[in-house]
């Protein structure tokens, strides 16, 4: 497919990073941005946020210069943020815009741009455990690193940032003893083999995961419910919580912290299908609902749930953390109250598209298909989608 020739425009303008971006973003700014990909690809994944208008103009509709029609939809803002997949619609539009008297900027490399940010929160245990909560504001990925004395566990990383992780442990002076995944993920690429390999640790998988037909299953560490990980002073607790996937796992740490994976999220629960698809979803959300009930919210009520995914309209902790209690979540989560029959009517009734290539990514993360990094992060972009039933 040759690239599209855009129009010549006598402008100049200035580029905004994904961090500049965010900043404005997070201290609660209001942001007006102008999304110039069709309209499919916006619906699929746009930037959200409280403070952020988000209006769709496919880059085309610019061709024929600036009309009243064009020029009322877009919105009323001292400065236009334009964002397109990688940065070159966007320029053009900004570019157009910027010509007509507007202040507008172009978001350096676009959505790709901004599926590059990862960032993070320190949370200290009582027992003096660092617990650090890595998330990939693009999708709403969680990942953690626990660190007890001069040793380190890693828990869901991404492929995608498995140099962050060995840099994260180099200067906080730890050595990573444990990969960990809570289960076979479908939204994005597992860093569990590459960060294992780069930094000499153990790869952990629950056993219930690998029996799906991870082809690495013979070099990691097959855990199951009721065994510990010893980690400097402490150990990793695994308890077995399937539901979302056969093997979802559950890993807790010091009895005050509790990373979920996709089975409990601050404002949802896990979807039941990307196993067994519609077929299994059924028995699946009835698992879960079992799983909740026996095995997570019978957990202390000051327990921290730390889950692998939260969605566009979680709302972080102050500390910009997202982690709430098995209390917290317990009380502000009608759906936990609820029989098994209209927990499984609601979950089933309540769940998004499918997250994007999500079949090439089971098979990728199973050791039966391969994808070079450039082609593993194209896999994951755009929205995780594993949650349902939120209030």
């Amino acid at each position: 497919m040759s690239e599209t020739k855009f129009p010549e425009v006598d402008a100049e303008v200035e580029a905004t990073d994904a961090e500049d971006l965010k900043r404005r973003v997070d201290a609660g700014e209001s942001v007006a941005i102008v999304d110039t990909r069709e309209p499919e690809d916006f619906e699929t994944w746009h930037i959200e946020a409280p403070t952020v208008t988000n209006v769709n103009l496919p880059y085309h509709e610019f061709f024929d210069g600036l009309d009243a029609d064009l020029e009322a939809r877009i919105p009323d803002a001292e400065t236009i943020y334009v964002v397109c997949a990688i940065g070159r619609s966007s320029e053009y539009v900004a570019k157009v815009l910027t010509k007509a008297g507007y202040h507008a900027t172009n978001l350096a490399d676009g959505m790709e741009g901004w599926a590059r940010l990862y960032e993070h929160t320190d949370v200290t245990l009582p027992t003096g455990t660092l617990v650090r909560q890595y998330r990939r504001p693009s999708s709403g990925c969680l990942a953690y690193m626990v660190v007890s004395e001069d040793e380190a566990a890693v828990v869901d990383p991404l492929r995608a940032f498995t140099d962050q992780y060995l840099v994260d442990a180099d200067e906080l002076g730890v050595r990573i003893e444990y990969v960990l995944d809570t289960h076979v993920h479908a939204d994005h690429v597992s860093g569990l083999r590459e960060l294992a390999d780069a930094a000499g640790a153990t790869m952990v998988l629950p056993r219930a995961a690998a029996e799906r037909g991870a082809t690495y299953a013979d070099e990691a560490r097959l855990v199951e419910g009721g065994e510990r990980l010893p980690l400097g002073n402490t150990a990793i607790a695994v308890r077995h919580t399937p539901g979302h996937t056969s093997g979802m796992t559950t890993y807790r740490v010091d009895d005050a912290i509790a990373m979920t994976g996709d089975t409990l999220f601050v404002d949802s629960v896990a979807r039941p299908d990307l196993e067994e698809g519609d077929e299994g979803a059924t028995a699946a959300a009835e698992q879960l609902y079992e799983t909740l009930q026996e095995r997570v919210l019978t957990l202390p009520d000051d327990t921290l749930v730390a889950p692998a995914h939260y969605g566009g309209d979680t709302e972080p902790r102050e500390d910009g953390a997202y982690l709430t209690t098995v209390g917290e979540v317990t009380a502000s989560l009608a759906l936990l109250g609820v029989d098994r029959e209209t927990f499984v009517e609601r979950v089933l009734a309540d769940m998004p598209p499918r997250p994007a290539n999500y079949e090439e990514i089971i098979e990728t993360n199973l050791g039966r298909a391969t994808a070079s990094d450039e082609d593993a992060f194209t896999m994951e972009l755009g929205p995780n989608n594993c949650s349902a039933g939120g209030d």
